[in-house]
């Protein structure tokens, strides 16, 4: 078995992308607070549920106000993974209030975001409670965003597939194509593997039952991608690999189906759907001025 997991998503990559977006917001500075509030002011804000879910980001959401300010007060009310409802409050913060009111936003783009994709993955993980299968998410992400999407998968419990390109060999229906045949590319890529990068998983996808013979006769993969097969044809492809490599079903699997793909025995099913089709859930931080 194979999967990333961001359970301790990487600081460095999370600090930069919190850089760059408070960069991208702020630019030569937060002129409606400069102008308006005093600079030594200090603040309590609440982060207000506006719409049921799963909660998912809270973690993220501290570690952006401490990257503004390390001595800020923060008070988890709830973590990440739990059920939410209306009305109830997720965390308080204290900090300066240009603290507050700078990352504001971000914090509320984040959460949202991610309670979205964690409530829909949710919804999916569900459905898959009575089979083996499980739920995969894909590379069809928002770019700069990835950390935190698949990080949200994790919270409304799916598992990280492959981060990026550098992770994990994964041959699709084009690096196929352009190599000139699904048995050349299995054994370049193995030959690469053997060569350079030991211990590299390789997946290769496969369109039909011919497909999975010709990489059952060549070997030397980890995992098999059955993409846009039915459920029969899933089956018939199961019989013929028998256990001997891991399975992921892929393609045109939804919530409407994907007990009837989990019900073949699949290892894995992958869904893009989960994060680019999730919607961002109601949040709120509503701050008061305590001191001056």
């Amino acid at each position: 078995m194979f999967f990333r997991s961001f359970v301790d998503m990487d600081n460095d990559k999370l600090d930069l992308l919190i850089k760059n977006a408070l960069a991208e917001d702020i630019g030569d500075g937060d002129h409606s607070t400069i102008s308006s509030i005093d600079a030594a002011a200090e603040g309590r804000a609440v982060l207000k549920i506006k719409e049921d879910g799963i909660l998912a980001g809270l973690q993220v959401a501290e570690k952006i106000f401490r990257f503004m300010q390390p001595d800020i007060v923060f008070t988890a009310l709830k973590k990440d993974g739990d059920t939410m409802k209306y009305g109830e409050i997720a965390f308080e913060v204290m900090a300066k209030v240009h603290t507050i009111l700078q990352c504001e936003r971000l914090v509320l783009n984040c959460m949202q975001r991610m309670s979205g994709i964690a409530t829909l993955t949710k919804q999916y993980t569900q459905k898959l409670g009575p089979y083996k299968t499980r739920l995969l998410d894909t590379r069809k992400t928002t770019p700069n965003f990835r950390l935190l999407e698949k990080e949200a998968v994790r919270i409304g419990g799916g598992i990280n597939h492959r981060f990026g390109l550098y992770d994990m060999i994964m041959l699709k229906d084009n690096h196929i194509d352009y190599c000139g045949g699904i048995e050349k590319a299995v054994s370049k890529a193995y030959d690469y593997v053997q060569a350079k990068k030991t211990g590299l998983k390789i997946e290769v996808e496969t369109r039909n039952i011919e497909d999975v013979e010709k990489v059952m006769a060549v070997g030397k993969v980890d995992r098999i991608m059955l993409d846009n097969f039915t459920p029969e044809l899933i089956t018939e492809a199961l019989k013929i690999i028998d256990g001997k490599y891991e399975t992921e079903a892929s393609g045109g699997i939804n919530l409407n189906n994907i007990e009837s793909y989990a019900a073949t025995g699949v290892d894995f099913i992958s869904s893009g759907a989960i994060i680019h089709q999730a919607r961002s859930l109601d949040l709120s931080l509503k701050a008061a001025i305590i001191s001056n």
